[in-house]
């Protein structure tokens, strides 16, 4: 392993919690979900063993906070099984996944996911895990999770949904990379760890990289790898955190960074904001946040928090990558803010940021190109939307910074062409018959030639 990459063990004194962790949750009944994307949108995975049967004996303890930056807990889901988990899903229906999966399932995009590391052996994520980096154990590679949280985030990402049980991710198509930065208490005490682990998937070709962690403190190191992604093309999504006892009242870091898509929670109706998510002007993005049913080892379970509520946005961003492929990651951030849902005061707010995410509508409309990330510190704003710079046209694929062509407009351009023609000729035909007219009146006006 190069240098640069050389591992840093994870102690434990002082460690930092991490953010947005689920709260313990009764099951809840979800309404049902839109689950299964047309037949063949997602290539097919390698054969797998059978399903895991129910969830693990015993939820994994909750750390210090409920509803805080500790704890990965949640309650085992109702039924605990592969077909209940995919019933449950409510987000996707909430959210017109099916519909969004017409356009894109993720393929060909790869999404880090820094956390506790990833249960690769889950049926939902057979086939979609890469071998990835562990900086808490280096005799692994990412791809284990003492936990559960990471495993929740990355089948909220990439679920497979190719099989007709358990838990469908919103990018199904999408590959993930997993990034093990938090121990087994779900802590880890250096930002330095969290940004090593960003450069790395940076460098391992993760074009969208979601951070469900976060604390009060912000990091130099961290903020500098943060910046070493956007300048490599990379989106960055992070979770605002959530409250709780101790924990910052303010959007955490990462997530507080220029350029990073701050993602808040909103309650089942994606109208009003979930009780429990911090929230402020960092806040660039809503998503679903609550009774959520989630992979986890073993089985399943139903968290809340804007731990969750960011992996549907990093969803989003990698259902806009596999779109448009060559889309810069800055047009990706505006295409997402320009067609979110509004939500409170119009534009941006401190609550909800740009509005709830809208997966369908950033697949599907015209947003103006802009120059930089608007949530670059000189970042120009983001009109809301419904303003009249943006115009539908049938998601054609933008083409690098220029506007997407119009697919209406040849036919809107002919159209007038053959008003105009016509009406030239009808000018035209206008024109001799008046002045046939007018030569006519004027021989008949003329005296006659006298006779001889």
């Amino acid at each position: 392993m190069p240098a640069s990459h050389h591992r840093r063990r994870i102690g434990r004194p002082a460690a930092l919690l991490l953010s947005a962790a689920a709260a313990l949750l009764g099951a809840q009944p979800a309404a049902p979900a839109r689950t299964a994307p047309p037949a063949a949108a997602v290539p097919p995975a390698p054969a797998v063993a059978a399903r895991a049967p129910g969830a693990a004996t015993g939820a994994v303890p909750a750390a210090t906070g409920v509803d805080g930056p500790g704890g990965a807990g949640g309650a085992p889901a109702a039924g605990a099984d592969g077909g209940q988990a995919r019933r449950e899903q409510w987000q996707l229906g909430a959210l017109r996944a099916r519909a969004a999966w017409r356009y894109a399932t993720g393929s060909g995009v790869t999404v880090a996911v820094v956390d506790s590391g990833v249960d690769a052996g889950h049926p939902d994520l057979a086939g979609r895990v890469l071998p990835g980096l562990d900086l808490v154990d280096d005799a692994r590679d990412g791809r284990y999770d003492a936990v559960g949280h990471g495993t929740t985030v990355a089948g909220l990402i990439a679920g497979r949904a190719d099989d007709g049980d358990g838990v469908v991710g919103l990018a199904p198509g999408a590959t993930i990379l997993p990034v093990r930065v938090l121990d087994a208490d779900n802590r880890y005490d250096d930002a330095g760890v969290v940004a090593q682990g960003v450069r790395w998937a940076v460098d391992r070709g993760a074009r969208v990289v979601n951070i469900s962690l976060g604390g009060g403190g912000g990091s130099e190191a961290l903020a500098a790898a943060v910046r070493y992604a956007a300048d490599r093309d990379v989106v960055v999504v992070a979770c605002t955190g959530n409250l709780g006892p101790g924990a910052p009242a303010d959007v955490w870091f990462p997530a507080r960074y220029p350029g990073v898509v701050a993602v808040s929670g909103l309650n089942r109706d994606l109208a009003t904001a979930w009780r429990s998510a911090v929230t402020g002007p960092a806040t660039a993005l809503a998503a679903p946040a609550t009774s959520l049913v989630g992979a986890r080892p073993g089985g399943y379970w139903t968290v809340q928090g804007t731990s969750f509520a960011a992996p549907l946005v990093a969803a989003t961003a990698a259902l806009v990558r596999s779109r448009w492929p060559d889309l810069p990651a800055h047009q990706v951030v505006a295409r997402l803010l320009r067609t979110a849902e509004d939500l409170g005061p119009a534009g941006r707010d401190a609550t909800y940021g740009y509005g709830a995410v809208d997966p369908l509508a950033a697949l599907t409309r015209w947003v103006a190109p802009v120059a930089a990330n608007p949530l670059d510190s000189g970042g120009a704003a983001v009109p809301p939307r419904g303003a009249p710079t943006a115009r539908l046209a049938g998601a054609p694929a933008p083409a690098g910074d220029a506007p997407p062509a119009d697919p209406r407009l040849p036919v809107l351009t002919l159209g007038v062409l053959a008003l105009v023609t016509a009406a030239l000729r009808a000018a035209a035909r206008r024109a001799l018959v008046t002045a046939a007219l007018r030569a006519a009146a004027r021989r008949a006006a003329a005296p006659l030639p006298a006779e001889h």
